[in-house]
């Protein structure tokens, strides 16, 4: 099991900038790609970026050029910088893990517990 906990959610005004983190425990070493979703009211669950143990990256349309998604293999933890933020921004931002558990032959994939992130007008 890997335990994801987010951190640096809040209340910022358009324009503004976050910082959200995420720490990864347990066996981290089953985690391949690592990514930020975000979920807004009414809305669906949406990817907003990954990352790979490689570092390879892919962002939604939608925050491309301002959002920079980063990683620390060593300390596992996951970044999401967010500038230039808008209302649309607005969601529940969860952190994600998935890969693969080689001991037990199956796919798996973790999910934190989400932190808030509010843009207002």
């Amino acid at each position: 099991q890997v335990q994801l906990v987010e951190s640096g959610g809040g209340l910022v005004q358009t324009g503004g900038s976050l910082r959200l983190s995420c720490a990864a425990s347990g066996s981290v070493n089953t985690v391949n790609a690592m990514g930020w979703y975000r979920q807004a009211p009414h809305a669906q669950r949406e990817l907003v970026a990954r990352i790979t143990r490689g570092g390879t990256t892919k962002y939604a349309d939608s925050v491309q050029g301002r959002f920079t998604i980063s990683r620390d293999n060593a300390k596992n933890t996951v970044d999401l910088t967010m500038n230039g933020l808008k209302p649309d921004d607005t969601a529940v931002y969860y952190c994600n893990g998935e890969g693969f558990d080689f001991s037990r032959a199956i796919a798996v994939e973790y999910w934190g517990q989400g932190t808030q992130v509010t843009v207002s007008s």
